[in-house]
């Protein structure tokens, strides 16, 4: 006999906690291990923009 579609829906929801509950300590590790976190460039502004010239540039053109 073929397997019923709830049989199926079961064993995949099955599979993917298992895969899930072996993730989570992987996941973990990682987070803890981290690496190198980046830092805002000293030139950044508030609003998240870099003082270039071509923001420079845009800024002169937009003002009015």
């Amino acid at each position: 006999m073929a397997k019923t579609s709830e049989t199926t829906t079961t064993a995949s929801r099955r599979d993917f906690l298992k895969l899930t509950t072996a993730a989570a300590p992987v996941a973990v590790a990682a987070l803890a291990l981290g690496g190198p976190t980046a830092e805002a460039a000293p030139s950044a502004r508030a609003d998240g923009l870099q003082d270039t010239a071509q923001t420079r540039a845009y800024y002169a053109s937009a003002r009015f």
